[in-house]
């Protein structure tokens, strides 16, 4: 089954904290998931500040520069991956060096048929 686990921290102090992670660190942390076969895809994101948000309401187009909605943390980056149960997703997740200085969301993915 397929999980996204969402990496959010608070971008102004992400790599500040004494616990704070290196992109060396991530990296290799990546590539042991994908060397399990585990890793579908992975991407770390712009800052919040380079974020636009969509709305249609009544068919209009709403567009807002910036995040969704004010919060403590923000959306830094996600893994999708594979995995045989949500225990084994959650396991996963807490290996990832972020989770030390934020959160990790871990979310079943929902398969659409098309």
């Amino acid at each position: 089954m397929k999980y996204l686990c969402l990496v959010y921290s608070d971008e102004n102090s992400l790599h500040s904290l004494p616990d704070s992670p290196h992109d060396s660190e991530c990296n290799a942390y990546a590539e042991k998931i994908h060397g399990s076969g585990r890793m579908l895809a992975a991407e770390a994101l712009q800052p919040v500040s380079t974020a636009t948000t969509i709305r249609v309401r009544s068919g209009k187009v709403s567009i807002t520069d910036g995040p969704f909605a004010e919060t403590k943390e923000q959306l830094a980056g996600f893994y999708l991956v594979e995995a045989h149960d949500l225990n084994e997703a959650i396991q996963i997740a807490a290996g990832i060096p972020a989770a030390r200085v934020g959160s990790v969301e871990v979310r079943p993915v929902r398969q659409l048929e098309v």
